[in-house]
């Protein structure tokens, strides 16, 4: 499914932050996310990853799981899942048309006919719903946007995370390290234990105070969590519960055991809290979990990776810099509107040989044309390539390796048009 009548209709409001719509609305449908125990998980990047991972791993362990990511790639069935698998098409249908009419009823009790929720509110409850409906046995929750106001932060959680604090969304968490962790920090509850990935110093120390506030247990990187690269590739990691060795990721990129670790962190949490998860679970879980659009390889020579601010591009940099260089390497990038170029696109540079510009159909997409005329004073020769269905063509015709890259919504347009 594409898109959906209800959802549509819920874009038009935008992202509006706050939590009293949603606690209002789930209150009239008896709280289904309250009815499992909940992993929540933050964070600037990885946070995809990482909800994967802890997925697999739980389903291995034999648990019934509901998980609800976001942005999706392809369908938005992607956002709500069972067992990892999204809902079916005419499953998520009943489900949204059931879930707005509920909202309407809501609504209309509350004299307030056109009370509306926003696209994200919409589908996060929905995600609920479902979830309660399949009577999961615990439920992962990936957070939208920040933390403390995300339409998701309505979850009693048994445990949580925070995976990486970058600069992002600065229009709505803030303009510095700090005043972002403190948003995405907003998740920590009291007495419900935390995981943190590597961040830097500033936005560590910002969670850090925001736990000690509210009497939030943290497991920070050095301190608490370790890892070591092994020359088979393998990852050897280790919690204050216990060290997993030999740990195999089917996730590529060094920045992948940071995610995993972080998920090892959650899963001794909710082994603490009671559930049986066995190492063995977690290391078939982890070397199976696959998320689409993360240094992904989507045919020989086609590479693609939604890397969309200055973090997730520092890390597939470093994922380029330790693969072998082929004889030419182009990028074919494209971003968003409310992306600045300047941030993201310079440490890209020293490992393509060429850029080519290009668009996909989402309404906030900037024009290739444009993107290409504000780079052009510092990228020698970019070409503006126009939209995705014609320059993805023509770069494949003139490098042996393409990197597709700079949004998740492009990244998912290219897997359409390769039938992945």
């Amino acid at each position: 499914m594409n898109d959906h009548p209800a959802l549509e209709a819920a874009a038009r409001f935008g992202v509006r932050l706050g939590l009293d719509r949603m606690r209002a609305f789930l209150a009239t449908l008896a709280d289904p996310q309250l009815r499992s125990p909940v992993v929540h998980i933050g964070g600037t990047n990885g946070k995809g990853s990482t909800t994967t991972l802890v997925t697999a791993a739980l389903v291995d362990a034999g648990y019934r799981v509901g998980t609800t990511i976001s942005p999706h790639l392809q369908q938005i069935n992607e956002r709500i899942q069972i067992d990892g698998a999204p809902l079916a098409d005419d499953v998520l249908d009943g489900l949204l048309c059931d879930v707005d009419a509920a909202r309407r009823r809501w609504a209309e009790s509350v004299g307030a006919p056109d009370a509306p929720l926003t696209y994200f509110e919409l589908a996060t409850a929905s995600a609920f719903v479902a979830f309660a409906r399949a009577h999961v046995g615990v439920s992962v929750v990936e957070v939208g946007l920040g933390g403390r106001l995300d339409a998701t932060n309505v979850v009693e959680p048994s445990a949580c995370a925070i995976v990486t604090v970058g600069m992002d969304h600065e229009a709505e968490l803030g303009s510095t390290f700090g005043a972002i962790a403190g948003e995405k920090a907003g998740i920590l509850k009291p007495g419900v234990p935390g995981v943190l990935g590597p961040m830097p110093e500033e936005a560590q120390r910002a969670i850090e105070a925001v736990a000690t506030s509210v009497g939030a247990p943290l497991w920070v990187p050095g301190r608490h969590l370790r890892r070591a690269a092994r020359s088979d590739g393998a990852w050897d990691l280790a919690t204050p519960a216990g060290q997993l060795s030999g740990v195999r990721l089917r996730l590529a990129g060094a920045h992948q055991g940071g995610n995993a670790l972080v998920a090892l962190g959650l899963l001794h949490h909710m082994r603490a809290a009671g559930l049986s998860i066995p190492d063995d679970a977690i290391l078939s879980g982890f070397a199976r979990a696959f998320i689409g659009g993360r240094v992904e390889e989507l045919a020989p020579g086609l590479v693609v990776d939604g890397a969309h601010n200055a973090e997730g591009a520092a890390a597939l940099a470093a994922w380029l810099a330790r693969r072998e260089r082929p004889r030419r390497r182009l990028l074919l990038w494209g971003m968003g509107e409310d992306r600045e170029p300047e941030a993201i696109l310079p440490v890209l540079l020293p490992h393509v040989d060429a850029v080519i510009t290009t668009h996909g159909r989402h309404p906030k997409a900037r024009p290739s044309g444009e993107l290409a005329a504000r780079i052009a004073p510092w990228v020698p020769g970019v070409r503006d390539g126009g939209p995705i269905e014609v320059a993805l063509a023509a770069a494949r015709a003139d490098a042996d390796e393409v990197i597709v890259s700079g949004s998740l919504y492009l990244v998912g347009a290219v897997r359409d048009l390769v039938g992945r």
